[in-house]
C-alpha cells in the first residue's frame, strides 16, 4: 500500500485529491495537513509520497521541502503547483524535488503519478515542462547541451529516453532486458555524463534534448516497448 501524505492550505483541494487517491486500492492517504504541519505529520505518519504545494500563505514550500527531505527517512516529494510559468519551480528543483504536478492533473493522472513517484520514478505535467527546462537551464544548466547528449552511449541514451518517462530502475531494466543493478549503474553514468544532481534534472535535460515522448532505439525485439 502507497502512504501519500497532501500539503496545501486549500481544504476543498486536500479533500478532492484526498478523496480521488483513496478509491485507488493500493493507495491510502493517512494524513492531509497545511505547510506549518508537514514536518511534524511525515515524522508521525512516515508517507512514501507526499504532495507539497509550492506556495502556501503559512510556510514557504521550498523551505518544508527541504525539511522533508533532511529527514531520517525521507519521503518523495512532489510539488503542487498551478501556474505552468511559476518563478519557484527552479527551486524546488534544485531543492531535490522528485516531481512537479498541475493542481488540475485529472484523476487517472494523478493516481498514476503516485505510483511512478513511489517506485522511485519521477513525474513532470506537460504543462510546467517548459517551465521547468528553462529554469534549469536559466540557473546553470546551461552550457553545451549538445555535447553532454553526444557523450552517452546507446544503451545510455535508451536509459535517458526511458527514464524521462518516469520509469523506475525496475521498470528500465525489464524494457531493455538489463539486471536492476545493471539499471541503476547506468543510471549513474548518465547523471555525472549530464551533471545532473538526480533524476528529474536529468528527465528535464532528456525534454530540453527532445527525447520525450520517443521510444528507445537499440530496445531489444524482445522486450516490450511500454510497460503498463
Amino acid at each position: 500500500m502507497i502512504r501519500v501524505m497532501l500539503v496545501d492550505d486549500e481544504k476543498l483541494l486536500r479533500a478532492g485529491m484526498r478523496s480521488i487517491l483513496a478509491s485507488e486500492p493500493d493507495i491510502e492517504v493517512p494524513v492531509v495537513c497545511e505547510g506549518r504541519q508537514a514536518v511534524e505529520m511525515a515524522t508521525l505518519h512516515r508517507p512514501d509520497v507526499v504532495l507539497l504545494d509550492i506556495h502556501m500563505p503559512d510556510t514557504d514550500g521550498i523551505s518544508v521541502l527541504t525539511s522533508l527531505l533532511a529527514l531520517t527517512e525521507p519521503p518523495v516529494v512532489a510539488m503542487l503547483t498551478t501556474f505552468s510559468a511559476d518563478e519557484d519551480i527552479s527551486a524546488a528543483l534544485r531543492a531535490g524535488a522528485s516531481g512537479f504536478l498541475v493542481k488540475d492533473t485529472v484523476p487517472d493522472e494523478l493516481a498514476s503519478a503516485v505510483r511512478i513517484l513511489a517506485s522511485g520514478g519521477t513525474v513532470l505535467s506537460p504543462s510546467v515542462a517548459d517551465s521547468v527546462v528553462d529554469g534549469y537551464l536559466r540557473d546553470g544548466g546551461r552550457g553545451m547541451p549538445d555535447a553532454r547528449l553526444a557523450s552517452l552511449t546507446d544503451r545510455e541514451r535508451d536509459v535517458l529516453t526511458l527514464l524521462a518517462q518516469g520509469r523506475s530502475n525496475a521498470e528500465i531494466g525489464r524494457a531493455l532486458l538489463l539486471s536492476v543493478a545493471t539499471a541503476k549503474d547506468h543510471v549513474s553514468a548518465i547523471l555525472t555524463k549530464l551533471g545532473a544532481a538526480n533524476r528529474v534534472q536529468a528527465a528535464v535535460l532528456a525534454h530540453h534534448f527532445g527525447l520525450v515522448g520517443l521510444e528507445p532505439e537499440h530496445t531489444p525485439a524482445t522486450a516490450p516497448t511500454r510497460l503498463t
